[in-house]
């Protein structure tokens, strides 16, 4: 079985994400949710993203590693979006990473040195989403793929952003079923 750090999206740690971290819990796997936003939640993605700026990107991605420093090295990083970032800094900077599952969001490798040995990764992603296919993380997300030894980028149809969170209108249950059936063969996989 996994350990996973799960890192919510810029609404918050909504109730969809801890619904989610449940399932991979009822499969066996250990999950942690740290609040990267110390009890508050957001409406809207803009009012969240406003929140980081405010508080700072280094102070949110400090957050990200002290909740890191408290557990094992042998982990799997996971990020809904804006939890991308400090997820990805996680695995591709600390020792020990079994694996990483990135949410409707990917930064270029580069922002990070360069993708470790033998650290799997799936990326997923609405095939219409704005914000995933044109602010460019479809881009790095490809580049990922061609970079690791163990990749894969899944598309889902759909173009809402926070679609496997089950406790939002964007919520598409079949894309949130087959995402969660890959995240769960992943992390059993990796374990």
């Amino acid at each position: 079985m996994s350990e996973v750090l799960l890192f919510h999206h810029a609404l918050g740690p909504t109730e969809g994400l801890h619904a989610f971290a449940d399932e991979l819990r009822a499969a066996g796997h250990t999950v942690h949710t740290p609040d990267l936003f110390e009890g508050r939640t957001f409406a809207t993605i803009e009012e969240g993203v406003g929140y980081a700026r405010e508080v700072g990107w280094d102070e949110i991605m400090a957050r990200g590693e002290r909740a890191a420093a408290e557990l094992p090295n042998e982990l799997v990083y996971g990020g809904f979006s804006l939890g991308v970032v400090p997820a990805q800094k996680l695995a591709q900077t600390r020792a020990g990473a079994r694996g990483a599952l990135f949410f409707y969001s990917c930064m270029p490798v580069s922002e990070f040195g360069s993708w470790p040995a033998g650290v799997p990764v799936q990326i997923h992603g609405a095939d219409a989403d704005p914000i995933f296919m044109d602010e460019g993380d479809v881009d790095a997300a490809r580049e990922l793929v061609e970079a690791a030894d163990d990749a894969e980028l899944f598309l889902y149809p759909g173009d809402q952003h926070y679609f496997a969170d089950s406790s939002l209108p964007s919520y598409d249950a079949e894309a949130a079923a087959l995402l969660t059936q890959r995240v769960l063969a992943f992390l059993a996989r990796v374990g």
